[in-house]
């Protein structure tokens, strides 16, 4: 399995397809609590065989990766990592989709320097302050008490829809007791890191065209007029409203999601 050495005994782990002459190349950018499979299962897939490519990786503290002890799996750790990924294999014609946090982290590689030719976040848009700082703040007390099934326990009901929480349940539910994470396991080292996120970003500075993808089930993140707003700063956007999905719209409505990404692709040849 390819790997991408970025420190001594450090590496990130990911899956690289290169396109057709024609196809852009969809680069994956996890949530925290996510990694390569998300992508892997239907998604990239039915890219590939539209003749795109795509790029899968896990952050350093993700499953398949390997990190130090003593290195802080910081925010802006994750936007480096990213940078130099891209750098490596230099992907033909980039469109960098980030989940949630992962957008964010995209959308600062983009202003840090890496090279794309477009940007779509997932569920991304939202403003700083206390309530975000909050959230954060209690998903790692959670993980920290009952791990990441606690965690997941605690918010599905109010970030996926109806039948994607019921799918989910015994995930949830019956696979055993809840049990208390471990400090040093990368999963809760990253969350616990990610309570410093800057999410102030400057989405007017933003040079490539964007498709945003709103989860109207997301009763935990989306605020309609933070988005609104947000959204208003971007010089090139595009949004697209998926009513029955929420925060993971990748999990709930793969099908659609893949459409809409191919769509956003035969835009952006259109629009040169």
């Amino acid at each position: 399995m390819p790997h991408l050495d970025i420190a001594p005994g450090e590496s990130l782990f990911y899956e690289y397809d290169a396109p057709g002459a024609a196809g852009a190349t969809f680069v994956f950018v996890n949530a925290l609590t996510g990694n390569t499979g998300m992508w892997q299962g239907a998604i990239a897939p039915a890219l590939r065989q539209a003749g795109h490519g795509t790029l899968c990786y896990n952050f350093r503290g993700q499953i398949e990766t390997s990190f130090a002890d003593d290195t802080a799996l910081t925010p802006s750790l994750i936007v480096d990592d990213l940078r130099a990924l891209l750098d490596h294999l230099r992907p033909p014609k980039p469109i960098l989709v980030g989940l949630s946090i992962g957008g964010l982290f995209a959308a600062r590689a983009l202003l840090a320097g890496a090279e794309a030719a477009a940007l779509v976040l997932i569920n991304t848009l939202r403003k700083p302050g206390p309530r975000i700082d909050w959230l954060g703040r209690a998903m790692v007390e959670l993980a920290r008490l009952g791990g990441g099934r606690l965690v997941m326990a605690a918010n599905l009901p109010m970030i996926v829809n109806p039948e994607q929480l019921s799918a989910m349940w015994d995930d949830a539910f019956e696979a055993g007791p809840f049990e208390s994470m471990d400090p040093n396991d990368g999963l809760f080292r990253l969350m616990a890191e990610s309570t410093a996120t800057d999410w102030d970003f400057p989405y007017e500075k933003l040079s490539v065209p964007v498709l945003l993808m709103t989860g109207r089930h997301d009763r935990v993140f989306y605020v309609a007029e933070d988005v609104a707003e947000l959204a208003g700063r971007i010089a090139d956007v595009r949004e697209v409203v998926f009513e029955d999905a929420g925060h993971l719209i990748p999990v709930e409505r793969p099908e659609r999601f893949t459409k809409e990404l191919l769509a956003f692709a035969d835009h952006l040849k259109t629009a040169r």
